[in-house]
């Protein structure tokens, strides 16, 4: 096969998605720790789920994969899926609004793909999912280089030999995975992704996959998952609107930031975008904004707005008065994740408007940090992923908000006690640069340390584990291990030498009296006065979660 086309890509991805989900577990098992918060084949298959929102329009191949791409950019979780959504959108570019696609253009669209992944990612890693990417896309141009009339069965099927060569070689490049006696994680379910759109493309006995045209708009692009259950329409303004573009916006894909703005402005949303116009329909709640948006990028040819509550009313709308734009009742608003009913209280007790539940085991995707952020009636949005695998879930959210008129702020808090204390240093009398600029500084004066069961037999720096041993974290990383959890906690006490205040979030799995006895421990065995608090936090994985600060 020299040539492409959309429903074989569509049916490539399909089964990869399907793949990937199948083996989910495999790739969460192969995480470095051996603690219960292996989720990277999770956050990948959820990535991939945006595959099923694809708007079955298989005019070119182009507008498959850049359609394919969007959706798992919104699905995207944590940051193996954030990378695997930023490279599939990187590649749907370098595709451009080809019809098909022949090994050359593929080759051209992997290295695309690469060049975006590695531009995602602030300090990018030898011996991860990236190295992996980057073999594959260098098979495919030396390949094509050498052979221009090469088949695409062909090229896939060497990608993958070199993907899984590179995958060998991550222990090499990264010795905590030679230590764990295991290969990346993320390297590993890109290299499943491939191996089954090779398989699919060569139509394979494990290639097998009923095929189904999607129906168009089947699955609606939407901002809230709870609109789907709510019995109130959510969006009740049906709005369309043809805007013939001004000599600025002239040319296509001109309009990508009036197309995010429409996708955050409600549901059933339609976008269609050539040299000359943009067509879009959307159902929101203030449809004079997206007009006020659309006049941004020329004049509006044609309006229609319904209001779906009241079919009969027809209203007609011209420009938005100045004094009807949106408007926001106050100067911050707060967005947290967090797991634990527990733990939720004390962040909304602190400030927090919108909890996101997530965490280890359950990373929120950049869809639903984006309404948690729309639900909030502020002009700055501050976001604390208190997870270092959502910070760039988190990151991605804010983009969305670029010359939108808000202000969205990632600080880049990697535990729960490090939210804690970057929200007790803020200041809504400062400006939002000077509160990320102090609440960013607040994250390095406290210490966390986290208790956990191991899950599996391991051996990490020199540390030999068998399943169902008590782990002692600090900072996230494995440093004690306890045949029991006071022997566990004593430990760590060692860390707490120098805390004044301590905080202890004990789980959901703890009782009042177990927690009393590690509140006792930690008053007798740090040596020292000091403030201890213990709080029920509810959460799961953890059994206890303790902050100290000097």
């Amino acid at each position: 096969m020299l040539q492409v086309n959309a429903k074989q890509f569509y049916q490539m991805m399909a089964h990869a998605s399907a793949q990937l989900e199948r083996e989910s577990d495999s790739i969460n098992n192969l995480n470095v720790f051996p603690v219960p918060d292996g989720d990277t084949g999770s956050n990948m298959s959820r990535t991939m789920e945006g595959v099923s929102q694809f708007d079955g329009d298989f005019s070119t191949l182009g507008h498959c994969a850049k359609s394919i791409a969007d959706a798992m950019l919104r699905c995207a979780r944590g940051n193996s899926g954030v990378i695997l959504s930023v490279f599939f959108r990187g590649f749907a570019k370098g595709l451009g609004d080809t019809k098909t696609a022949d090994a050359m253009q593929i080759a051209v669209a992997m290295q695309n793909g690469v060049k975006s992944a590695y531009g995602a990612v602030m300090n990018p890693t030898e011996g991860t999912i990236l190295s992996v990417m980057h073999a594959a896309a260098v098979r495919a141009a030396k390949d094509t280089e050498r052979d221009a009339q090469i088949s695409a069965e062909r090229l896939f099927e060497n990608m993958v030999k070199s993907a899984q060569e590179a995958l060998d070689r991550t222990p090499e490049q990264l010795p905590i995975l030679k230590q764990a006696g295991v290969v990346d994680a993320g390297g590993y379910g890109f290299l499943t992704i491939l191996h089954a759109m090779s398989a699919s493309l060569e139509q394979r006995e494990d290639a097998t996959l009923v095929y189904e045209a999607p129906v168009k708009q089947k699955k609606k692009v939407k901002l809230s998952a709870a609109a789907s259950t709510d019995m109130d329409i959510v969006y009740p303004y049906c709005t369309e609107c043809i805007v013939e573009k001004s000599s600025v916006y002239a040319g296509e894909n001109m309009a990508e930031k009036f197309h995010a703005f429409v996708l955050k402005a409600g549901d059933s949303v339609v976008f269609v975008e050539d040299e000359e116009i943009v067509k879009v329909h959307v159902h929101t709640a203030d449809p004079g904004a997206v007009l006020s948006e659309a006049l941004k990028y020329g004049s509006l040819m044609t309006v229609k707005i319904e209001n779906m509550r009241n079919q009969h009313t027809e209203l007609s709308m011209g420009a938005k008065r100045e004094e009807e734009r949106r408007t926001f009742s106050k100067p911050y608003g707060m967005v947290a994740v967090a797991n634990g009913d527990g733990i939720c209280d004390v962040l909304r007790d602190l400030g927090v408007d919108e909890v996101v539940q997530g965490g280890q085991t359950m990373n929120p995707s950049t869809e639903e940090m984006i309404a948690a952020i729309e639900k909030i009636d502020a002009q700055t949005v501050l976001i604390l992923p208190n997870n270092s695998n959502i910070i760039m879930v988190a990151q991605q959210a804010a983009q969305v908000y670029e010359d939108s008129g808000r202000t969205v702020i990632v600080i880049p808090s990697k535990s729960l006690p490090q939210g804690i204390t970057a929200l007790c240093a803020f200041d809504e009398t400062q400006s939002p640069e000077d509160n990320r600029e102090n609440m960013t500084a607040a994250l390095a004066g406290v210490k966390t340390l986290t208790t956990t069961c191991a899950i599996r037999d391991a051996e990490i720096d020199g540390m030999k584990i068998r399943r169902g041993q008590h782990l002692g974290l600090i900072e996230n990383r494995v440093k004690q291990v306890a045949n029991t959890l006071t022997e566990c906690i004593a430990q760590l006490l060692r860390e707490l030498a120098d805390a004044n205040c301590i905080t202890v979030f004990y789980g959901s799995e703890v009782s009042e009296q177990e927690a009393e006895d590690v509140r006792e421990q930690i008053e007798n065995g740090i040596g020292h006065p000091a403030d201890i608090t213990v709080i029920p936090g509810g959460q799961p994985v953890y059994s206890f979660v303790i902050s100290g600060e000097s």
